[in-house]
């Protein structure tokens, strides 16, 4: 299954990295990996693969279309948990939280990147994404 973009998300074999861009001048630290005219101030790199859970909420119900790609129907609809994951050092990432137990996210919990299946809807092959699970 291909990667969402090459310029978000690295595979090699079963190891996954987030790319990411630090600021030549600055040292600061971007996720995604600036685009455009800005990229030039910008060396890419691959982000650390751990974490610690910064902020999270449960989605309930389907967000609201557009900008949402995904299960629209609140009978079909499953809830999934999103949150910030602060890779120590480097920035915080807004992700998708993979975990079959909401009550175990906790702030400061250990977290690592993996990947989950992304279907936009389309009918086009389905991608992988970024998510992280608890460590």
């Amino acid at each position: 299954m291909p990667v969402i973009s090459d310029s978000v998300l690295a595979q090699s074999g079963e190891s996954l990295r987030l790319i990411g861009g630090r600021e030549k001048s600055t040292g600061k630290y971007a996720f995604p990996l600036p685009e455009g005219g800005e990229r030039a101030r910008y060396d890419r790199i691959e982000l650390n693969p751990k974490g610690t859970l910064w902020s999270y909420t449960i989605q309930r119900f389907p967000p609201k279309n557009p900008p949402y790609l995904g299960v629209t129907d609140p009978a079909a609809f499953k809830p999934f948990a999103v949150g910030y994951v602060e890779l120590e050092g480097e920035v915080i990432v807004e992700a998708r939280l993979v975990t079959d137990d909401f009550g175990a996210l906790k702030l400061g919990l250990p977290m690592e990147l993996t990947s989950v299946e992304f279907d936009s809807g389309a009918g086009g092959e389905p991608y992988k994404t970024y998510a992280f699970k608890p460590a």
